[in-house]
């Protein structure tokens, strides 16, 4: 089972990249980090921090991430995580509320996009929770494309093939 998170408040970048890439994070920026570490024991989760000065549990993993450039936190939190990049499953989290996307058909969506997109699309997801809806468009390859560059700088066994 991949491996969930809880990103605390000078993270929300890279939060929002994880979600892209299909990972389970939490982030919630007004929480102190004494509720980062509470909600990662909760949910059996891996802290998040950029913090150095963040408290370090005996049954809590922290990770402090070292960069302000999100490409290269994305490449540590793969490489120290350790993220298996290969089951990684983009574009099937909400990236805003962290919800598992459900699939949705153009005809559910049509008042919630642009006509545009509309025509263009055939494949729709939405957010059960925020009902926010997705599309590939232009955004898809791009997260692919960053994901593949993680995996090329993280070391990890996709950059190896």
């Amino acid at each position: 089972m991949p491996p969930r998170f809880v990103a605390d408040s000078m993270l929300g970048r890279l939060a929002k990249w994880l979600r892209a890439f299909g990972f389970d994070v939490f982030y919630d920026p007004f929480l102190s980090d004494h509720e980062v570490i509470a909600r990662a024991r909760e949910r059996g989760a891996i802290a998040l921090t950029r913090d150095t000065r963040f408290p370090d549990p005996a049954d809590v993993r922290v990770l402090v991430i070292g960069s302000n450039h999100v490409s290269e936190q994305l490449a540590q939190v793969a490489r120290e995580a350790p993220v298996d990049l290969d089951a990684a499953r983009p574009l099937t989290r909400c990236t805003v509320c962290n919800e598992t996307l459900a699939p949705a058909t153009r005809d559910e969506v049509w008042d919630r996009v642009p006509p545009f997109v509309y025509l263009t699309n055939e494949a729709y997801a939405r957010c059960p929770r925020c009902e926010r809806v997705y599309w590939e468009g232009t955004h898809g390859p791009r997260i692919r494309k960053q994901l593949a560059r993680v995996a090329s700088s993280s070391g990890t066994e996709e950059s190896k093939e």
